[in-house]
């Protein structure tokens, strides 16, 4: 039973998916991939997931989740397969002939020119269309290039299947979902927008997403609005976040904490200002722009202009590292400095984009002795020497920048630690009563209390709910995982 351009009702046609009458397979188990496919498997019943890792399906299929830091998945993983509810196989074509919605939720990455590489998707298209049959429905949660569904997959699929447009359904349907919160949001934390190649597709992806979610569906005019959707939240973001960092440059030459600046300003619901920060990471808001950037002819200055500065922060992090040491009389170049947070967001084991590791980079370039702390990951394999929390006291630092929080770090005994310098890119550590040299990005002042980003971290959300009372906050560490 197909969904697409069925003579059923459409109560007869909900019955039928949450009975597991209609078969349903995910393709991609990767952060957001895994989620998906286990909130599907719990509302229909009948869920194959697909993915290229042979260790992946085999953890998945023994009831357990690769994925790290997603509070409740591994329950929810092990509660589905014990139930038959849901599989994982490396056979997309098989996994796409057993069912009848598709949904791709693979990473659209960029190119070496910052173009957006559609190879993943294209071949999970091949895999999709390989068992595509009249009344199927595909859905792309897969962040795409506006103009994506309507330009190359519909047509792909339907060269590569042998269907006509129009014999089955095809719809965006963007993932609105962070790393941490992953369950909470499909399952209904923002409205689910979805939009169709042509009405049909539409009408049956409404059907889908309003069992699968507790919020309201949101139908647009068509997939490509539905994309436009997805990559105007994130270029939102990265020029807001662009305008934080631009002002918090400012802290030292007008002599303010322009956090304190942007906190009060922020009391006016029409005001928005996200957080300085030392970058932008994470497979969302350092991509998405690209999307338009690299596709369009206009030339969207304001667009291109905030990708620069966020890009920029990491070395605007060492150059201030570079001044404070310099104060001390330390040569940054003989110094040993430790970076402390390698992910792009605490709490969350990716660091794609992260700009902890443009950070080591850029000191290694200049010639310091690089130490790396992260509960996480590796410091080794992003060029750091890597040292433990419990083991600072006795590394015999000069220097600290602190990139990304982790609650783990507040086990650090700043008090016993010799005296250095500490430049706080997020404002997260309390360093009153030690004898360090502060820098705080964006001018902190005493009394100004420092955020708690690692305890319970819901910036970069993707409709960015933030510590912040202002609709619409977020700081400055990036966005949603495929």
């Amino acid at each position: 039973m197909g969904l697409y351009d069925s003579d059923r009702t459409e109560s007869r046609l909900r019955a039928a998916l949450t009975e597991g009458e209609i078969p349903v397979a995910v393709y991609g188990l990767g952060k957001m991939g895994l989620p998906l496919a286990a909130v599907y498997a719990e509302t229909t019943g009948n869920v194959t997931g697909v993915d290229v890792d042979p260790d992946v399906v085999e953890t998945v299929t023994a009831g357990e989740s690769h994925v790290v830091g997603e509070p409740g998945l591994d329950d929810l993983v092990a509660d589905q397969v014990s139930a038959d509810r849901l599989d994982a196989t490396t056979d997309g074509p098989a996994a796409a002939a057993d069912a009848r919605v598709h949904v791709v939720i693979v990473p659209t990455l960029l190119d070496e020119d910052d173009r957006p590489n559609l190879t993943t998707v294209e071949s999970v298209a091949d895999d999709v269309a390989a068992g595509l049959e009249p009344g199927d429905l595909v859905v792309a949660e897969s962040t795409l290039p506006p103009g994506t569904c309507r330009d190359v997959l519909l047509p792909h699929l339907a060269a590569e299947s042998g269907l006509e447009p129009g014999e089955f359904g095809l719809a965006f349907c963007p993932e609105r979902t962070s790393s941490g919160t992953a369950l909470r949001d499909i399952r209904g934390q923002y409205p689910k927008v979805v939009g169709g190649v042509d009405d049909e597709s539409t009408r049956a992806a409404a059907i889908v997403y309003d069992e699968l979610s507790s919020n309201e569906v949101h139908p647009v005019s068509d997939a490509t609005t539905a994309e436009a959707v997805k990559v105007f939240e994130g270029v939102y973001r990265d020029v807001n976040i662009a305008l934080a960092n631009e002002l918090g440059l400012l802290a030292d030459e007008l002599d303010v904490s322009v956090r304190e600046a942007i906190d009060t300003a922020n009391d006016l619901p029409m005001c928005q200002l996200h957080d300085p920060g030392p970058g932008v990471g994470g497979h969302c808001i350092p991509y998405y722009p690209h999307f338009l950037l690299s596709e369009l002819d206009e030339p969207m200055a304001l667009t291109r202009t905030a990708r620069d500065v966020n890009d920029g922060m990491p070395s605007v992090v060492v150059d201030r590292l570079e001044r404070e040491l310099a104060a001390v009389g330390t040569d940054l170049a003989d110094a040993t400095v430790a970076v402390l947070g390698l992910t792009y967001r605490p709490g969350v084991e990716e660091t794609r984009a992260s700009p902890a590791l443009d950070v080591v980079d850029e000191l290694n370039e200049r010639g310091a002795a690089v130490a790396g702390v992260d509960p996480l990951v590796d410091p080794a394999a992003y060029g750091a020497r890597p040292i433990a929390i419990d083991d600072l006291a006795d590394a015999d630092l000069d220097a600290a920048v602190v990139v990304t929080p982790h609650e783990a770090f507040d086990r650090i005994p700043w008090a016993e630690l010799d005296p250095m310098v500490v430049v706080d890119g997020r404002d997260a550590i309390d360093l009153a009563g030690t004898d360090h040299r502060t820098y705080t990005l964006a001018g902190s002042r005493d009394g100004h209390p420092p955020r708690e980003f690692g305890r319970d971290d819901p910036a970069s959300g993707p409709t960015s709910d933030s510590p912040s009372t202002a609709p619409g906050r977020t700081e400055t560490d990036g966005g949603e995982d495929v």
